[in-house]
């Protein structure tokens, strides 16, 4: 065994010092190509950042209307009450009486844009309550009187309209430039309740206006300046194209009125057609021309203890004026003209007519406030209508009372 190690190494070392090596080979293998398509089984959520929220979008909404529309209202009861006891009165004399107005004024102004609308309403309504003596009437509808002929007189607290207005104003516009813009303006204007010619008087013969008896309506077209200066808050509007239109819708206001006689009867006539309004079968008129109005309101002090507001407009109807019938300028012709007219068959379309005067009414109120509720009031009314009365109208009112106005700005 010990013999056949060493040969036994000598061929291993022959096997392992000689190289070895072995070939391979590989088949070619055509494969088909297939389209292959991914697909994505799970579901996405989509998450936004952005999300509704409720109170900001009620919050943005209010912001913008409070922007775009400005809004004032106010009412007032102001008065004055004077009051004797029967000791004073037999001595000194005196009247018991009582003076109530009630006021309500609103503005709102919508504006986006270049387009904006303003409206204005404005009521007033007073009553005074003073003493009046009258004669007492028998069961036979007599006067009575006593055993010495003298009239028996009765003494009563009687309830007065003294102040009564209702007026309507709108005016739509589109801004054309800086402070300038052009639309049109339309009022209305007439009363609430009806109007009687005295104290003494409340009957249905004796009424002298009611609601729209005479009502009035303008309609403007032109153009509006608007100061920028909040110390000189002055309006003008002019409007070349106008329309005035005067109603009287009762008939017994426009046909019949009562008067008494020489003797103290009353006997019912036919008035000279109040409000310009002379053809009995109608119960308006109309009339073409132009207008003008300026307004101003101001406030003064930090608290606003003293407020200004005027009013002027004037409305004059040429384009009715140049096709009248019958006009005469001067006014003794006009006179002798209408006493001809006035003997004969009285044809109204055939009555002289004078030419057409322009219209005028001024209003003022100033508004001194002591407190925020407490304050006093002074108005001035004049208008001139020559189709009414020949001379001018004036009105003036003082009052104490109860006032409040709210803002949203």
């Amino acid at each position: 065994m010990k013999h056949f190690f060493p040969i036994f190494l000598l061929a291993a070392s022959l096997v392992a010092s000689v190289p070895a090596s072995a070939q391979i080979s590989i088949d070619e293998v055509n494969a088909e190509q297939q389209s292959v398509t991914f697909q994505d089984k799970l579901k996405s959520t989509p998450v936004d950042v952005d999300y509704f929220n409720l109170a900001r979008y009620k919050a943005e909404r209010a912001a913008i209307r409070k922007e775009r529309n400005y809004l004032e209202f106010g009412g007032g009861l102001q008065g004055s009450l004077t009051s004797y006891n029967d000791p004073w009165i037999s001595v000194s004399g005196g009247d018991n009486s009582i003076a109530l107005v009630g006021t309500f004024n609103l503005r709102h102004v919508f504006k986006k844009n270049l387009f904006s609308i303003e409206t204005k309403f404005s009521a007033k309504l007073g009553y005074n309550r003073m003493k009046v003596e009258t004669q007492r009437v028998g069961p036979d509808g007599k006067p009575m009187v006593d055993e010495s002929g003298n009239k028996i007189m009765d003494s009563e607290g009687v309830w007065f309209k003294n102040q009564d207005e209702l007026l309507i104003w709108v005016n739509p516009a589109f801004e054309m430039a800086k402070n300038w813009s052009y639309g049109s303006i339309i009022q209305f204007r007439s009363q609430f309740v009806n109007g009687y010619k005295s104290r003494s008087e409340q009957e249905k013969k004796h009424l002298k206006s009611k609601f729209m008896t005479p009502g009035y309506l303008d309609i403007s077209l032109g153009i509006t300046y608007k100061s920028p200066q909040k110390k000189f808050p002055i309006t003008v509007n002019m409007s070349p194209l106008a329309l005035n239109a005067t109603f009287a819708e009762s008939d017994w206001i426009r046909m019949r009125q009562v008067e008494k006689d020489s003797e103290g009867k009353e006997i019912e006539i036919k008035p000279a057609y109040p409000y310009g309004i002379e053809d009995p079968d109608k119960t308006s008129k109309y009339e073409g021309g132009s207008s003008i109005e300026i307004g101003f309101d101001r406030t003064f002090g930090k608290t606003g203890y003293l407020r200004y507001r005027t009013t002027i407009f004037s409305f004059y109807g040429w384009i009715t004026d140049i096709g009248q019938r019958n006009k005469i300028s001067d006014y003794s012709k006009y006179l002798a003209a209408f006493e001809q007219w006035n003997s004969g068959d009285k044809n109204i379309k055939d009555k002289p007519r004078l030419p057409i005067h322009p219209t005028v009414r001024w209003e003022n109120t100033i508004d001194i406030k002591a407190t925020k509720y407490l304050s006093t009031t002074l108005s001035f009314q004049l208008y001139y209508n020559r189709a009414q009365n020949v001379d001018v109208q004036t009105r003036t009112l003082l009052s104490v009372g109860l006032t409040y106005t709210f803002k949203n700005k």
